[in-house]
């Protein structure tokens, strides 16, 4: 997948969040680190109660990861409403895939140009880079 000039790039999973933004153009993909959103993941309601497979209950660690990538996706549906972003790609781990999608505004989801299920926030940035590249 190509990397648009000037596109951001959003590497989430239940912890982090990485804000990219390629400064070079599509064929010669430089992203750089816009560093990490302040979020607000304190509403644990907004993010979809996961169960626990062997227990069938709720866990709280589960609870913030799903609210962490609800404020996450909360941030960025802002974004694209105030016209911040014009194209958006999102890596995110596939259980943190799913939670985001839950939460994509109609504007975001216009500016989405890509979606990568993939576990990569710990990777360094060329990987990164690397990972959309191949996708």
């Amino acid at each position: 997948m190509q990397i648009p000039d000037g596109a951001h790039v959003a590497v989430i999973d239940g912890e982090r969040f990485l804000w990219l933004r390629n400064s070079g153009d599509a064929v010669h993909p430089n992203l750089e680190n816009f560093g990490a959103p302040d979020l607000d993941p304190t509403n644990r309601s907004s993010g979809k109660m996961r169960h626990s497979i062997t227990t069938n209950q709720h866990t709280g660690n589960d609870l913030d990861e799903a609210a962490h990538v609800a404020a996450a996706a909360d941030w960025m549906n802002h974004q694209a409403k105030t016209n911040a972003i014009e194209h958006l790609i999102v890596v995110a781990d596939k259980r943190s895939l799913g939670e985001l999608r839950r939460h994509y505004h109609i504007e975001l989801e216009k500016r989405l140009v890509g979606e990568i299920g993939k576990a990569v926030t710990n990777q360094p940035i060329d990987e990164i880079a690397q990972t959309i590249a191949a996708a």
